[in-house]
């Protein structure tokens, strides 16, 4: 599952980065790693941004960035 399949409220835990080159280090200096846990706090109603609690802070990412983050519940 990604990111993206994630439901608002939900807690999951990184497994890997499904991408690479600037991208893969975009959402690295995030501090979007594996086995880090990120809250689905908001989704837009599109559906794009989605708003994310990470290592303690808030952020807010494209749905195609959260794609690219594989998950685990």
């Amino acid at each position: 599952m990604t990111l993206k399949d994630a439901l608002i409220g939900q807690t999951v835990k990184v497994v890997k980065l499904q991408c690479e080159g600037k991208l893969k280090r975009r959402i690295m200096d995030m501090g979007i790693t594996k086995d880090v846990e990120i809250t689905v706090r908001k989704v837009a109603p599109l559906g794009d941004p989605i708003e994310l609690t990470v290592r303690g802070y808030e952020l807010s990412i494209r749905k195609t960035e959260a794609e690219a983050i594989e998950v685990e519940a």
